[in-house]
């Protein structure tokens, strides 16, 4: 019995350590989204343009990752806020868009279905 619950508490432990950090979850997105300052400052982060804030650290650490894996590993909010910033980004900074996508996805797989995903939800982009 007390090896059985050794089990389960390890792999508990293993689940938990599969996913990233949610200490940055409650990030407030449209704030960010919504000031272009900001936005361009995670972007400048992110393709190696600028200094990076530790939230900005954290997500350039983990960008290619979560992009080829899914966001396997990505909380809950990290994946619903994931998806609210690429259709974001696809509708109103498109220029933005393909510049991280021509660096984190060179053969444009996630692309693909990122703009297949916005295509579904109503948004147009422009060829």
């Amino acid at each position: 019995m007390k090896f059985l619950l050794v089990l389960c508490a390890l792999a508990a432990m293993a689940l938990a350590e599969d996913k990233y950090t949610d200490k940055y979850d409650n990030i407030n997105l449209d704030e960010i989204l919504e000031n272009k300052r900001l936005l361009l400052a995670y972007v400048n982060c992110i393709m190696e343009r600028g200094k990076c804030s530790p939230e900005g650290k954290e997500l350039k650490e983990h960008m290619q990752d979560a992009i080829e894996t899914g966001c396997k590993k990505c909380t809950e909010a990290q994946e619903k806020g994931a998806y609210r910033v690429i259709e974001h980004l696809i509708k109103n900074e498109l220029d933005i868009w393909r510049e991280l996508a021509a660096k984190y996805d060179k053969d444009g797989s996630w692309r693909k279905k990122y703009e297949d995903r916005a295509r579904a939800n109503g948004i147009v982009i422009p060829e």
